[in-house]
């Protein structure tokens, strides 16, 4: 964070006057969790979300707390559409699974296919890959994640045995930027764009991947990259085609992502941000679960009766609130 930004850090106090944390059921397993949890907080501008992972250190996760109060506290940019085509997600389940899932995702048109998994074999992802192609037929578009689970060779393998689903861009496929870049230059040839998450949103500095020449899109989200505000000017720094997606966000933290989504000049693909689907509770109702493939652009305020169903402990509300004081402190120094 910026000296600037620091200086109009909000006190530690009022970002936890308004402190609510929830425990939210999936309706399968994601990231190896069952229950996603997320901390809400209102500002000025309308309620905001703090959602960073568990295993997150505090200068990470310092980055998502930035983001937080972005869009809690700063009014969001101009909104240039007002709605927002999304994709469904289809975590690493069994092919059998794959039909049940993509059903969530009223009209959506993408898929993003998770690969790569711990204890997944690349048969596993051809499978599910395959049955997802089955489901969406030859107009659907398929992107597949892999979260850097690849090395270089694994990766250009994996992709030879995916090319026959006709993939929209791979994301992430492997963990280091140069190994992105030398993978781009091997399969160049077959027409697959490589995209980059985690070398954007967990990089000391976002553009490296872009300066390197090792993605053709760049995954763009609100939180992590310390609000929509820094997010935007990543994209336009960067010059890149951009895709916006989320971190299973609850909906107050998912229409952050959505007004990332509405203020950008060029939204060529279909957005992560759809994945509200995957949750078997949410903070309002009904959630922003996709309706004929598409979120409308807008903040939302979650509903108190939700909030108190769905409830943390007292001991994850005193995690939480150390984790926050934590990563407030880390602001504070800039």
């Amino acid at each position: 964070m910026s000296t600037d930004a620091a200086a109009s850090l909000p006190a530690l106090a009022d970002l936890l006057s308004t402190f609510r944390v929830v425990s939210l059921p999936l309706v399968t397993r994601f990231r190896g969790i069952d229950v996603r949890e997320a901390v809400l907080l209102e500002g000025p501008e309308g309620w905001t979300e703090f959602s960073p992972f568990l295993e997150y250190d505090d200068a990470e996760a310092a980055a998502w707390l930035a983001g937080a109060i972005d869009y809690g506290w700063m009014p969001t940019p101009p909104a240039l559409r007002d709605r927002i085509r999304v994709n469904a997600t289809v975590p690493a389940v069994d092919a059998a699974s794959v039909a049940g899932i993509l059903a969530r995702f009223d009209g959506c048109r993408t898929a993003k296919v998770k690969v790569a998994g711990a204890g997944q074999r690349l048969a596993d992802d051809v499978a599910r890959v395959r049955e997802v192609r089955a489901v969406m037929g030859p107009e659907g578009c398929i992107r597949v994640d892999a979260n850097g689970g690849w090395n270089i060779d694994e990766a250009e393998h994996a992709i030879h045995a995916l090319a026959e689903f006709d993939l929209e861009y791979v994301e992430q496929p492997c963990a280091r930027v140069d190994e992105l870049a030398e993978l781009r230059r091997r399969v160049k040839y077959l027409g697959i764009p490589i995209a980059a998450d985690e070398s954007v949103r967990k990089a000391a500095d976002p553009l490296d991947v872009a300066r390197a020449g090792a993605a053709d899109i760049l995954v763009v989200k609100a939180q992590p990259l310390g609000g929509v505000r820094r997010a935007l000017e990543i994209v336009a720094e960067a010059g890149l085609p951009s895709v916006v997606s989320s971190a299973l966000d609850t909906s107050v933290g998912l229409a952050m992502g959505v007004a990332l989504a509405a203020a950008l000049p060029d939204l060529d693909y279909d957005c992560g941000l759809g994945t509200a689907a995957l949750l078997a509770a949410d903070v309002v109702s009904p959630g922003l679960v996709p309706r004929d493939g598409s979120l409308p652009v807008g903040r939302v305020t979650p509903d108190p009766a939700l909030i108190r169903r769905y409830a943390a402990s007292e001991d994850r509300r005193e995690w939480w609130k150390a984790r926050i004081a934590r990563c407030h402190s880390e602001l504070a120094r800039g």
